[in-house]
């Protein structure tokens, strides 16, 4: 199902990531395979052939929204529990919920920097001791029954910074499911990058660490209808067409 740039995508995605592989193996893999579709040419190509309705734009516009940590979240591949393909676009100085969380993720990533810029930031948890930056750490899971994000209370902790990196475009990083950072849009134009969820074993909840306050217990993922879908992707299209 798709047009010829959707098929060729589905083509790599399943010949780099199918199979069973360790996951510094598939962490590489990711990697790759996120810069091999991330080149502005075939990027472009890729959204524009969705934007006219290929694909599965009703599928892909319920698995789409606008993350609690302040981005447009774009699935432009469903691969099921094995992959999913994502444009992200991050607007600069955008205020949300969980702006300033420290997370990790499901299950392994890596992402593509196609415009604009990043910065991230990678954490470790302090063992013990009064060192470290406090924070407030939680239990986030999909509410049973919805697309929630549900956030449980799992007492203070403490942080250790270990790593600070910018992102410019052209550049590209792959995590560990487990690897807590924090990432934001480090420039005053709107960043857009190339998201890859692996799906291999995926946990079923992640952390969550905050120093700004208390979260509420549940955050509302509120879908995108169809055509709000294809025309955020023809928005995405035109500014990277102007880049």
């Amino acid at each position: 199902m798709g047009g010829r740039q959707v098929l060729a995508a589905r083509r790599l995605l399943a010949g780099t990531l199918d199979g069973e592989l360790p996951e510094h193996e598939r962490v590489a893999a990711a990697r790759w395979v996120v810069a091999e579709l991330g080149s502005p040419e075939r990027l472009l190509e890729l959204i524009a052939e969705l934007a006219s309705g290929e694909g599965d734009p009703e599928g892909c516009a319920r698995l789409s929204y606008r993350h609690v940590l302040g981005f447009d979240k774009l699935l432009l591949i469903d691969g099921g529990p094995k992959h999913m393909l994502r444009a992200h676009l991050w607007h600069p100085g955008a205020g949300a919920i969980g702006k300033e969380d420290i997370h990790n993720h499901r299950s392994p990533l890596a992402s593509y920097v196609v415009r604009g810029r990043l910065a991230m930031e990678l954490y470790d948890v302090e063992g013990g001791g009064r060192g470290g930056i406090p924070a407030a750490r939680y239990e986030e899971s999909l509410k049973e029954g919805s697309a929630d994000w549900l956030l449980e209370p799992a007492g203070p902790a403490r942080l250790r910074l270990t790593h600070v990196g910018q992102y410019a475009a052209g550049s590209a990083y792959a995590l560990p499911a487990h690897t807590l950072h924090r990432a934001w849009c480090d420039t005053d134009v709107p960043t857009v990058t190339l998201f890859l969820e692996t799906g291999s074993g995926r946990r079923q909840h992640t952390d969550v660490f905050t120093a700004a306050g208390p979260h509420p217990g549940a955050v509302p993922k509120v879908s995108l209808e169809t055509d709000d879908y294809l025309a955020a992707l023809d928005g995405l299209a035109e500014l990277l067409r102007s880049s």
